[in-house]
């Protein structure tokens, strides 16, 4: 294979958890060229991995008519495509467009007719992570690879390349450890209660760290409704960043605390401390999703749970605790 393209069109902790994949193809045929596809909000991920060789913006490029779409892939010459994520009109088009190798999965449907190399991999009721789960689509273009999860530590990883504002680069130049706290996760994951955060934070600042939350605008006027304040003892930068600045920030801190949501893997992928609350619900739990990187922990209620799987609040996430949560914390920062 000398061209590859990799579809991954939700989102940005799932693109992260994609990255591995690059890795697996790098290694076995270090000149095949590797693209990925996705939404417009996760290009800063693929371009802060060094072995990603582009980005291709399905945003835009789905708002162009079939035949437009055709003729893009057609001009690229991928000699295969791999649907990570699947998209019935991304499958259909791939096809149209004639592109040899189109690996899907085969419990969509669609891929009967859309792909000529269906995998059996159910993603549902497998033990495997999702990252492990993404390397065993790579079978379909004729790479075969078991990663256990020691070696996917070192698989993914991405560089920050783009500067900080002044005002956020001033508030890192302190030798002190720097915490950052992510309390939201637009829906994506089950949450710590926000006070559970504010009391994260003040045990934090009695360690004399710095503290940091961060969360898009909207999130951080979520954390002053549920408070009926802002989180004390700490650096409110909410709204404040664009992702690839984020990337940076995260990068030139120690820690990051958050629910299994995208911030969560940047921290993972970058090599920063992530620590990450889960519930014990399959397949949300840890097995599933938890962080790959070379310094991680998960803080996971040791029991099988369903009983919260209907509802938002989930009872198991709130017996984590902030000690428990601030003893994994000073744990690894003192190793």
């Amino acid at each position: 294979m000398k061209k590859i393209l990799l579809s991954r069109t939700d989102a940005i902790g799932d693109m992260v958890l994609t990255l591995p994949m690059v890795d697996v193809i790098k290694q076995q045929w270090p000149h095949c060229q590797v693209y990925i596809m996705g939404r417009a909000y996760t290009e800063s991920i693929v371009n802060a991995s060094p072995l990603t060789d582009g980005f291709v913006n399905w945003s835009e490029l789905e708002l162009q008519d079939d035949r437009q779409i055709v003729s893009f892939f057609k001009e690229r010459n991928f000699d295969a495509i791999v649907h990570v994520f699947p998209n019935k009109r991304i499958a259909r088009l791939a096809k149209r467009a004639k592109i040899e190798v189109r690996v899907g999965t085969s419990h969509r449907l669609y891929h009967w007719w859309t792909c000529n190399r269906n995998m059996k991999l159910s993603r549902r009721n497998s033990l495997l992570h999702e990252s492990q789960l993404n390397i065993k689509l790579l079978e379909g273009v004729g790479l075969t690879k078991d990663v256990d999860l020691l070696e996917m530590r070192n698989f993914g990883q991405i560089s920050p390349n783009t500067p900080l504002p002044e005002n956020l680069d001033a508030l890192l130049l302190s030798d002190r450890n720097k915490v950052i706290l992510h309390p939201k996760s637009k829906g994506s994951a089950r949450e710590w209660k926000t006070e559970n955060f504010e009391m994260l934070a003040a045990m934090l600042k009695q360690q004399n760290m710095d503290v940091f939350i961060t969360g898009t605008a909207k999130e951080g006027e979520l954390i002053i409704r549920n408070l009926g304040h802002k989180i004390t003892h700490a650096h409110d930068v909410t709204g404040q960043m664009t992702l690839p600045q984020l990337i940076t920030f995260i990068s030139k801190c120690n820690v990051l605390v958050a629910a299994s949501t995208g911030p969560l893997h940047i921290a993972a992928s970058l090599g920063i401390h992530a620590v990450g609350i889960y519930p014990p619900i399959r397949p949300m739990d840890p097995r599933r999703w938890a962080p790959m990187g070379k310094k991680t922990s998960v803080l996971v209620a040791q029991k099988e749970c369903s009983l919260c799987r209907k509802t938002n609040h989930c009872a198991c996430m709130q017996e984590i605790t902030p000690q428990m949560v601030f003893d994994a914390i000073v744990s690894n920062l003192v190793k």
